[in-house]
């Protein structure tokens, strides 16, 4: 029996897991795909919101700063990218400015810290390609950016390593309330738990259906995004955000941890959670509304163009509750933007109410909250590459020339906790694949190595 099991492995269940991992319990994470952040959380705009843009008193708002401030010691503690590089929401007329108002009026009454209204030349210091329509603009320096990948795999990686099971390729299919707890029934196999986290994030309220929560449900919404070569990562400084649309915050253009570019999302009503596909249409949108931002940006550097699916709900806010249904059963559902943003706080959040249902958190005595990261060849120096040559020679054969990654970075890829099983979780791990060529040369090289180690 174990004592909680959330059911999800993206970034929201993978920081809830963490979280957990604080005190003395039985935790398990049960996860459909093959390997973790296989779902939303792969395919998003990786940008930490300052908290302006949700609605006062929203779950959204609360968690959004809440989290935000988090995100400096979490990343640092589990040695993930994460740079506070401050956002700018653009206006190019007076009806955008009074939304600017709005907006900067809002972040007040959530607690936003570094938020300040500036002229157009006072934006265009901060951020020298910006259009020189852009007449004002609210800077928001608290913003920043990290790699929702790693942010994952770190926080996965942290509770396994303080005694969470993770089980993948395990499709919750029935779920049976007992007496005391709950029976699950996945694709392989029965789990008995206490307590159960719904962090399923697309299908979070399949899962509450299971229990016969009906309470909130998924509304997909899909998003296309460019990502721009390495050379062309001097066009942007900053998170450039448009004044916010009904539909979302707009195109953004942003540089990435990684020193890519990315441009997007749109933001399209769709029937499928796993549609994913790209249309001319769409990146044509997103080309055109990027460059009214950053007139000069270089699309013609563009690498890849992918698409990602928010787990957008019809209650326009974090789903995150006790079910009526069943007592010990917590919906975690909804979570679009700013889902990333505000993951760290969710995951106290749901402590919380998993204690207010009846869960005691007894602290973890053992509990390290330090995680190392995968040492990346390239910026190593020349004495940290001379050292780890000498402990590992496989650190000296180059498999990825675009991103100069080593064979030595792959196979550390997949031996680590929660490691990679296939050719895209290697990408994200380590980028393999991420570069200009997109894996034309690198991916069977890559293949082979996963075939040999598995």
């Amino acid at each position: 029996m174990y004592d909680v099991t959330i059911i999800g492995a993206g970034v929201v269940g993978a920081s809830i897991a963490r979280e957990l991992s604080r005190y003395k319990l039985k935790t398990l994470v049960l996860e459909k795909n093959i390997e973790v952040c296989q779902g939303t959380t792969k395919a998003n705009s990786a940008i930490v919101h300052g908290g302006y843009d949700a609605h006062e008193g929203s779950l959204k708002a609360k968690l959004n700063v809440w989290g935000n401030k988090l995100y400096s010691q979490l990343t640092e503690e589990l040695e993930v990218s994460f740079d506070r590089i401050g956002s700018l929401v653009v206006a190019f007329n007076e009806e955008e400015m009074k939304e600017l108002e709005v907006l900067y009026k809002r972040g007040l009454n959530n607690q936003v810290e570094g938020l300040e209204i500036v002229d157009g030349d006072r934006a265009r210091e901060l951020e020298p390609n910006l259009s020189k329509e852009v007449i004002g603009a609210l800077y928001c320096s608290s913003a920043g950016i990290v790699c929702p990948f790693n942010m994952t795999f770190a926080l996965i990686e942290n509770a396994i390593e303080n005694n969470v099971e993770l089980k993948t390729s395990e499709k919750v299919e029935s779920i049976e309330k007992l007496d005391e707890g709950f029976k699950i029934t996945t694709s392989n196999s029965e789990y008995k738990t206490k307590y159960i986290v719904n962090a399923a994030g697309l299908y979070s309220d399949k899962i509450a259906n299971l229990i016969g929560d009906n309470e909130f449900e998924i509304l997909p919404r899909k998003g296309e995004y460019r990502i721009l070569d390495r050379n062309a990562g001097d066009s942007v400084t900053k998170v450039i955000f448009q004044a916010p649309t009904k539909v979302g915050k707009g195109i953004l253009v942003a540089p990435t941890v990684h020193g890519n570019v990315i441009v997007g999302p749109t933001a399209d009503n769709v029937d499928s959670v796993e549609d994913t596909r790209t249309s001319s249409s769409g990146i044509e949108k997103v080309d055109e509304l990027s460059r009214k931002s950053i007139p000069n940006l270089p699309l013609n550097q563009s690498i890849r163009v992918f698409a990602g699916v928010r787990a957008s709900s019809n209650k326009k806010d974090f789903v995150i509750y006790p079910s009526k249904n069943a007592k010990g059963f917590i919906n975690v559902g909804g979570i679009d933007s700013p889902g990333l943003a505000s993951s760290p706080a969710i995951a106290k959040y749901v402590a919380k109410l998993l204690n207010e249902q009846g869960l005691e958190l007894e602290e973890n005595p053992s509990f390290n909250p330090k995680r190392k990261a995968i040492l990346g060849f390239e910026h190593m120096s020349l004495e940290e590459k001379k050292e780890i040559l000498k402990q590992n020679p496989k650190y000296s054969k180059i498999i990825c020339r675009c991103e100069s990654i080593t064979e030595g970075e792959i196979i550390e890829a997949i031996k680590r906790p929660a490691g990679a099983r296939t050719l895209d979780g290697v990408k994200r791990r380590v980028r393999p694949g991420s570069g200009r060529c997109q894996g034309g040369f690198c991916a069977p090289r890559v293949m082979e190595i996963l075939s040999r180690e598995l």
